[in-house]
């Protein structure tokens, strides 16, 4: 294949991954600007909310994600028996460990004043995740479906499914937060009941097609989906879980910095949650080529073809600095405008959001290539089945260097939380160097 063949064949699987995660990311965007023009106290409260219910899931979806390069490496052997029973064992492990993480939600305003968070924004987000909690199952069966689908290229009935459920989410939202169309005001707990509503609505379509679609009939995905295969188990589990944690060491770096965050302010706090998720929407981008090039690279792998491998690497990373690049330039020239979207300019504390905010998404262009890099790397390491020395180089990374260099420029040094966020960009950029060289290193072979 031609370097042009590479690039059209990862966007045209990438492009609907891109998409399905915009989606996904926008039921979190709808929750924070719904919520922004609710309250500050109800947004910060959400905001501390929402990270506490990522970091559980993050953990959770590492038998997911275990199933995209499993399944793609399966098919480029053509062994369809273990594509249906890696997929199957996902769904277990994402079942089990979504009942076996409920209790921290139900008692999460405990977990968050222990942690320094202020009373009256604990008690808010502990109402958000005793329902939000209950939507961990559908939202990690929705990660195995896409994991599925994707190895196998029915990506588009995962980004309509996505779609479908934003305009739900958002439909909802209105009604149950702000108490419109005759329903009640519900506020933060209403933005849960949506959330939930949203994922399993998301399941039960993703679910629907891969049993009914003829195409993908053939792997009988539910065919005595009671009894346990646990060979099968354990492969999924052995890669799942440094992938869990690594994607756990990622995510509590930037939980760890919203928790100290809060430590500052309530309009800091909000100001953060708002820059976050303008970076994080640009980072579905990147998230959406590392699946591709998982999947691509699973299909070399499994197929024998090194030199596909290598050059379908290549071009990947091209496409995802090209945007990176992009978005550099967005965030630097039009900082003010992005945040005052999530803001209402009637509320006293948005002009402060704003300029707080403004100032931190400039510092997320710092991290922007950075975060695309890393991504990228362990998408390419997982399509080859290699988590566990990334795993470390993770931890390494976020909880060695990130975390103590976030806090001690934030508050010895008394960069406050411009230091917070300077910390992100030294662990992301260590991260970025070790992954990558850790796949360049082990690429010829």
């Amino acid at each position: 294949m031609t370097k042009s063949d590479h690039a059209r064949a990862t966007l045209v699987l990438g492009l609907p991954m891109i998409g399905s995660h915009l989606a996904q990311m926008a039921l979190h965007v709808t929750d924070t600007v719904m919520l922004g023009w609710y309250g500050v106290t109800e947004l910060a409260a959400v905001v501390l909310g929402s990270s506490a219910f990522f970091i559980v899931f993050i953990l959770g979806s590492g038998f997911a994600q275990a199933v995209m390069p499993m399944v793609a490496q399966a098919i480029g052997r053509g062994d369809e028996v273990q594509v249906r029973r890696d997929t199957r064992m996902g769904l277990w492990l994402s079942i089990g460990f979504g009942v076996i993480s409920y209790p921290l939600f139900w008692q999460s305003g405990t977990i968050l004043l222990a942690l320094g968070q202020k009373p009256e924004v604990a008690a808010l987000a502990q109402d958000f995740l005793r329902i939000a909690g209950l939507g961990m199952i559908p939202a990690l069966l929705v990660m195995v479906f896409k994991s599925y689908l994707g190895a196998l290229e029915r990506t588009q009935v995962v980004l309509w499914t996505t779609i479908a459920a934003v305009v739900v989410n958002a439909g909802m939202n209105w009604m149950l937060i702000f108490g419109n169309g005759g329903a009640p005001e519900l506020g933060v707990r209403g933005a849960a009941i949506s959330s939930v509503t949203a994922q399993v609505l998301t399941v039960g379509g993703l679910a629907g097609y891969a049993a009914a679609l003829p195409a993908l009939r053939r792997f009988a995905l539910f065919q005595r989906f009671w009894r346990p295969d646990w060979h099968a188990m354990g492969q999924v589990f052995r890669l799942g879980w440094p992938i869990g944690l690594t994607s756990l060491a990622e995510g509590g770096l930037f939980q760890a910095t919203a928790l100290m965050m809060g430590w500052i302010g309530t309009v800091e706090l909000a100001a953060h949650g708002i820059a976050m998720e303008a970076a994080a929407l640009a980072f579905m981008v990147h998230l959406g080529l590392a699946n591709a090039t998982t999947v691509r690279t699973g299909w070399a792998q499994g197929g024998g073809d090194a030199q596909g491998l290598r050059d379908g690497a290549k071009v990947a990373l091209g496409l995802s600095l090209g945007f990176g690049a992009l978005i550099v330039a967005v965030f630097l020239s039009w900082p003010a405008p992005i945040i005052a979207l999530f803001t209402d300019a009637s509320k006293p504390e948005s002009a402060a959001i704003i300029a707080f905010g403004s100032t931190l998404l400039a510092l997320a262009a710092l991290f922007q290539i950075a975060d695309a890099m890393q991504v990228m790397a362990l998408g390419l390491l997982r399509g080859v089945q290699d988590t566990r020395v990334p795993m470390l180089m993770a931890v390494l990374s976020y909880w060695v260097i990130g975390i103590p260099c976030s806090y001690v420029l934030a508050f010895p040094l008394g960069f406050g939380g411009v230091g917070l966020w300077l910390g992100l960009v030294i662990g992301l950029s260590l991260a970025a160097s070790l992954l990558m060289a850790r796949f360049w290193i082990r690429a010829p072979r």
